[in-house]
């Protein structure tokens, strides 16, 4: 069975606000690093709107810093899913599907492949609560944002998820990356 893992940058005080901060030429290198055998995204529509076309643009017109380039080379690569009942799309590399997030995981995780890594806050609770989160790589920007998406709404998942803290990487930014396994 493939292994599930859900990737998050997050502030101090609980926020995924995609803008709280820059990524350092290290961050960078390490989020593309945590795609090392990634065959599969497991998109939001809002995330996928946030990341897609910018990071497509990037690898196409080599525009970024050379981490940046490399980052988007890899992620581009990448199949994805998105789950979006608005969304449409004619990108080859992305399926679109319309209902049951966690059913559709379930049934891919069931299928032969790499590991696939979801990065979508609002399907979170629903993904944790039918178990399908295997591990979860957040990286703690040192930022105080005081708004935002919080990772987990108040009350949103029925009983704690015990982890265990297996890697922490600290970066020169001040940043630190937390790769938990569920236990």
């Amino acid at each position: 069975m493939r292994t599930v893992s859900f990737t998050m940058n997050i502030s101090i005080d609980g926020y995924c606000d995609h803008a709280m901060a820059s990524p350092s030429e290290e961050l960078m290198d390490y989020f593309t690093g945590t795609m090392d055998g990634v065959d599969l995204l497991f998109f939001g529509r809002v995330m996928y709107q946030l990341m897609f076309p910018y990071w497509s643009d990037v690898a196409r017109d080599q525009s970024g810093t050379a981490a940046q380039n490399r980052f988007a080379e890899r992620f581009s690569a990448i199949d994805r899913v998105v789950v979006s009942r608005s969304l449409d799309s004619d990108d080859v590399d992305t399926r679109i599907v319309r209902s049951n997030p966690a059913a559709e995981l379930l049934k891919l995780k069931q299928q032969p492949g790499k590991k696939i890594m979801v990065d979508s806050v609002s399907l979170l609770p629903e993904l944790i609560s039918a178990g399908l989160i295997d591990e979860f790589n957040m990286v703690v920007h040192p930022v105080i944002v005081g708004k935002g998406r919080p990772l987990l709404d108040a009350g949103s998942l029925q009983e704690n998820l015990d982890l265990k803290l297996v890697d922490t990487i600290h970066f020169k930014s001040g940043c630190v990356a937390l790769h938990y396994l569920k236990q």
